[in-house]
């Protein structure tokens, strides 16, 4: 048991990692955070926050301030599977910080039955909600 603990632990480690380079992509100047859905050891898709497609790769107004339709990185990889023949259903989301309150809605809707992140997102109410939907929630510091 305790060998198949350490396995997911190293993989969990390996993902989280990826999801960090993944966020590199963002335009974002505050904050870049990356995300993988992780489905039977296969990513099935990946997302980093930003603005929507077709639109222009800045996040911040010229006060500094994020832009309100800047897209979460959850966000990002739960949509972008949604559009291809895959299902999230019983997937791991690998994310750079702990979810806020919307994703975490978008996340148990999705039926992702697991969340591992690195950091703590500056509020609880989005893990507090995931937790009450019994998603299993894993930090992992890198």
């Amino acid at each position: 048991m305790e060998q198949n603990e350490n396995k997911q632990e190293l993989l969990d480690r390996r993902y989280m990692c990826m999801a960090f380079i993944w966020a590199e992509n963002s335009y974002c100047k505050r904050r870049k955070v990356g995300a993988l859905l992780v489905k039977d050891k296969m990513i099935i898709s990946d997302g980093y926050n930003g603005t929507p497609s077709g639109f222009e790769n800045v996040c911040e107004d010229e006060n500094d301030i994020t832009k309100p339709y800047v897209l979460h990185a959850e966000a990002n990889a739960i949509t972008k599977v949604a559009r291809s023949n895959n299902s999230s259903n019983g997937a791991t989301l690998y994310v750079t910080s702990s979810p806020c309150i919307e994703c975490a809605k978008l996340i148990i809707q999705a039926g992702i039955k697991r969340v591992v992140f690195a950091e703590n997102y500056r509020l609880s109410d989005g893990a507090d909600l995931l937790k009450r939907a019994g998603v299993e929630l894993v930090l992992v510091e890198i």
